[in-house]
């Protein structure tokens, strides 16, 4: 996997990203820390630790949301926006697309997003969030979140081996990991989240993404 990724760590523009909520706890912020160091490991990237944290004091007044990024050359850059309003409850479809379990860009958060924002501008309306499903029929990640689901036995998380990325709020939870077929989407309680907001209540709409 490492060497898949340094084959292409040199991508004009390539950055990691990690997208914090202003005031994020110091659990969470090490969590994101963490990540992203991961990430720059496995790209043969420089990471300063230090810098990470310089660069998350930041402004709360300035919005809630910060969007850090990380260069080859070792340079964060974080802007700050407002958090928009969001509906209590999700509704869910799936992408028309299907993502490989075996590709190592899954497993790392960077502007390497070009099958997540198509997915996202197909997205039919009354829906917050399209979910992917590998070649193997696995639900494995939303465009912007986490899946988890439960089938009555408490709440669960597709594995990694799915074809995911490792999200923050999903190792902060810590749920059991368990696969999920997408047609079984329709008969299990769902959510979605991500650090930015947390766990979010959704429901299965079950629309066909469009093609863009």
């Amino acid at each position: 996997m490492e060497s898949a990724l340094r084959s292409g760590a040199g991508e004009p523009g390539l950055k990691l990203i990690e997208t914090l909520r202003v005031g994020s706890t110091p659990a969470r912020r090490a969590l994101h820390r963490a990540r992203m160091a991961a990430g720059a490991a496995a790209l043969g990237w420089g990471f300063d630790a230090a810098g990470f944290d310089r660069a998350v004091q930041v402004d709360p007044a300035a919005g809630l949301r910060l969007r850090l990024t990380l260069d080859a050359g070792g340079r964060f850059e974080a802007t700050q926006a407002a958090l928009p309003a969001m509906r209590a409850e999700w509704g869910l479809a799936l992408a028309g697309t299907r993502l490989l379990s075996s590709d190592p860009w899954l497993r790392i958060k960077s502007t390497r997003r070009a099958v997540y924002d198509t997915a996202r501008a197909g997205m039919p309306e009354g829906v917050e969030e399209l979910l992917f499903q590998n070649e193997r029929g696995e639900v494995c990640d939303g465009t912007i979140t986490t899946l988890f689901f439960d089938r009555g036995d408490g709440m669960r998380t597709p594995p990694l081996s799915s074809g995911l990325l490792p999200g923050v709020l999903r190792a902060e939870l810590a749920c059991p990991e368990q696969v999920l077929q997408a047609d079984d989407l329709p008969r299990v309680r769902l959510w979605v989240g991500n650090a930015l907001r947390g766990l979010i209540p959704a429901v299965w709409q079950g629309l066909p993404a469009r093609e863009v």
